[in-house]
């Protein structure tokens, strides 16, 4: 089975009612980033922060996958798919994707505020001021703010240097360095792109684009890409 790798951004998440992760006018949901999703934030107001973070979890469990997210589930029939996404929701599993890299973390788990790698399920959607992780540390929410590392990176451009097929899909290619990922992938194989707005992108070899919202291109290239194998 050819190895597909799918690269996700906020556009796929957006079409299930969830708030693209920066809006035009620099605020997230209303926020300044600054003010909720670094570790500086952190420090200086934990409360608002946790608050902030449980009202994005409330969304995202009320909110549902869409066709592009099920029609990504799909191609495992026929192909062996990892799925690379900057989103922080769950929604690629609940789909029904099996093979799921979150970069930036995924909100529906809380972590150590002291070791990023003890991380936790959470019941339901709030993470209390007063939990703590096994070191007596208070936990958060388990997401890479600005100014983190990005540990799932190295592993990230591995997969994609050995993919056979690789996909974009509602990413503007703005944050980095998820937005270098493309770069890794070897020129000779197809790489598809489908957003409404094309993100301007210089690689060589084979750039097929395809200008439409992911409800609507991504089950057409899945169609198509089921039909080939």
């Amino acid at each position: 089975m050819k190895k597909l790798v799918v690269l996700t951004g906020a556009g796929i998440s957006a079409e299930s009612g969830l708030k693209t992760f920066r809006d035009s006018d620099g605020l997230w949901e209303g926020y300044n980033i600054e003010d909720v999703a670094t570790p500086q934030a952190w420090q200086r107001n934990p409360a608002l922060v946790q608050q902030f973070y449980n009202e994005r979890r409330k969304s995202v469990l009320e909110a549902q996958p869409n066709a592009a997210h099920y029609a990504l589930a799909q191609l495992e029939e026929k192909y062996r798919v990892t799925i690379i996404t900057q989103n922080i929701d769950d929604l690629h599993e609940r789909a029904g994707s099996t093979n799921v890299m979150h970069l930036h973390g995924i909100i529906t788990r809380s972590q150590s505020s002291i070791d990023p790698e003890l991380t936790y399920p959470i019941d339901g959607w709030e993470i209390g001021m007063d939990e703590v992780c096994e070191l007596g540390s208070p936990l958060r929410a388990h997401v890479v703010w600005f100014g983190e590392d990005v540990p799932m990176i190295g592993p990230a451009a591995r997969i994609c240097a050995d993919a056979d097929i690789f996909m974009l899909v509602g990413s503007s290619l703005a944050v980095y360095p998820a937005a270098g990922l493309i770069s890794y992938v070897r020129p000779e194989i197809p790489r598809y792109i489908i957003d409404p707005k094309i993100p301007d992108v210089s690689v060589r070899g084979q750039l097929i684009k395809i200008q439409e919202r992911a409800t609507v291109g991504v089950p057409a290239l899945v169609d198509q890409l089921l039909k080939d194998q």
